[in-house]
């Protein structure tokens, strides 16, 4: 009898997210050391539809000639923060926000949320490491109480697209922070860096079907990246870090 084939097994660098079909000491891409964790291959990226063995649909192409109007804006009112945002959140976008703990990321996106809510958007502000109660007494020391910001404080990807699914779609949905998501399409513990560019997908998928804007939190290393996957930066379509002087 022949063995049954076993799931192809590879490592993968935590701190870069560069893969080595052997484990190491150190990360060949980052020079990281000890960062290399084996993971399945079987789910390894995973996140995505199932597809059939079927031919593919004729698209259309198009040229370069033609009139294209700009992508529609939400502001939040916050001056500098639509400034860096090119005039306010795009429908549809998703945006990686980056920084020191501590300096201030979910205070900011919690007064945009806010602003937004109170201009008469739909806002989720979603939470993977503070309960509902620490954010109602930010929002309470802010001023921003009032605010009709729809909160939860949940890891699951799946639960998280689940309830949404139930009402209306938002206009924002900030995911604090990806790292702490995870989804049962990827075969690996939470914050690794599977688990983390497998969440980061579904969540694109959903702001691209539904025209919702997602801001994912970030945090950082050491030395100064944003931790998790380079491979999220990419994903996103504008990465915005935060840097401040001690």
């Amino acid at each position: 009898m022949r063995a049954a084939a076993r799931n192809k097994v590879q490592y993968i660098c935590q701190n870069c997210g560069a893969v080595s079909p052997r484990w190491q000491g150190r990360c060949d891409d980052c020079g990281e050391w000890n960062a290399l964790v084996e993971e399945s291959g079987a789910t390894g990226v995973g996140a995505g539809p199932k597809r059939g063995s079927g031919k593919g649909r004729v698209i259309k192409l198009e040229g370069l000639a033609g009139s294209t109007a700009e992508a529609p804006r939400t502001r939040t009112g916050i001056a500098e923060f639509d400034r860096v945002t090119g005039g306010g959140f795009v429908r549809g976008s998703a945006l990686l926000v980056g920084g020191d703990p501590g300096i201030g990321k979910s205070t900011l996106l919690l007064q945009a949320a806010a602003a937004l809510a109170n201009g008469g958007h739909r806002v989720v502000y979603v939470s993977g490491e503070e309960a509902v109660a620490q954010i109602r007494m930010r929002a309470e020391r802010l001023g921003l109480a009032d605010a009709s910001v729809k909160l939860a404080a949940e890891t699951s990807v799946e639960n998280i697209l689940a309830t949404l699914a139930l009402e209306e779609t938002p206009a924002l949905l900030i995911a604090d922070s990806i790292q702490t998501m995870w989804t049962d399409a990827a075969d690996s513990a939470p914050g690794t860096v599977t688990q983390v560019r497998a969440s980061a997908q579904a969540l694109i998928r959903y702001a691209k079907q539904s025209g919702a804007a997602v801001v994912f939190v970030g945090h950082v290393t050491k030395d100064g990246q944003i931790a998790g996957p380079r491979v999220v930066e990419h994903m996103v379509d504008g990465v915005l870090y935060f840097e401040g002087e001690g």
